[in-house]
């Protein structure tokens, strides 16, 4: 692994440097920010000083303890989703590919029909009957995104399971569960790791999108899609405080992009 690192070019390096900020800021957001997240410290839209290093957001509140504890929330929820979307994604995929027939017609049509309709409309026709919830927001989220993961995983487990390794397992007795574990699952993983980077920016943006729009994080839980809508109005005074959380976002999807590339082009097998 270290070999590899070694090797890696500079845009992937660049990539793991901002993911690895990120993570370290979410994990240690207790010590690194010096407000709470909810805590009024100021008056209205004050600008970055000593005190206050992005200044103050449209309620008064730190906005850098609020970018702080947004990493936070904002990571974990889209690496929590992202995680549960892959599970059932693949999962679902991996046996329609093996069981074919029915199976493979069943699952196949019912995510037809969830795909039909658009992402962001489904997913507000949801929460705005059920509430915005953190588990609402969760599985809603997991549910519409394991499609495009049931979908890639279908495919490539389709291209394996007609390989002569899955076709000795098949004589030899063994059954779904040790093919898919031990044959299938091995095979697929460098175009699923690839696929996970992808999935994680898609529900990051999706829950900042939900949040922009009011139905993601709900407050006083500081989010960065939400901070963005919420500070909306400081543009028309000339002062630029939603363009920081917006920045953020944008900073860490290109970051999990160029490592996502790197890998891409890893797995492809091709060289310089």
């Amino acid at each position: 692994m270290l070999k590899l690192l070694q090797h890696s070019p500079l845009s992937a390096r660049i990539g793991m440097a901002i993911v690895i900020l990120n993570v370290l800021v979410a994990v240690f957001a207790p010590l690194i920010a010096p407000h709470g997240e909810t805590s009024v410290v100021g008056d209205v839209w004050e600008v970055s000083s000593a005190r206050f290093y992005f200044g103050t957001d449209h309620i008064g509140r730190d906005l850098f303890s609020r970018m702080v504890f947004g990493a936070r929330n904002t990571i974990a929820l889209a690496f929590i989703t992202t995680i549960l979307s892959f599970s059932l994604g693949s999962f679902l995929g991996f046996i329609a590919a093996v069981k074919g027939g029915w199976t493979d017609q069943a699952l196949s049509r019912a995510i037809d029909i969830i795909m039909a309709f658009p992402t962001l409309i489904f997913a507000l026709m949801i929460l705005s009957v059920l509430g915005s919830s953190i588990t609402t927001l969760i599985f809603t989220i997991a549910i519409l995104d394991s499609t495009r993961v049931y979908r890639l995983s279908r495919a490539v487990a389709m291209d394996i399971e007609v390989m002569e390794f899955v076709e000795a397992a098949r004589l030899r007795g063994e059954g779904l569960w040790w093919i898919i574990r031990q044959e299938i699952l091995p095979n697929a993983m460098p175009p699923l790791i690839a696929e996970f980077g992808l999935r994680f920016c898609f529900v990051f943006l999706f829950i900042a999108s939900l949040s922009f729009l009011g139905l993601g994080l709900q407050p006083p839980l500081s989010d960065w899609g939400g901070m963005v809508r919420e500070n909306a109005g400081a543009i028309t005074f000339g002062i630029y405080i939603p363009l920081i959380p917006a920045g953020a976002i944008a900073f860490l999807t290109v970051g999990v992009n160029l490592i996502v590339d790197w890998f891409l082009h890893l797995s492809s097998g091709l060289h310089e």
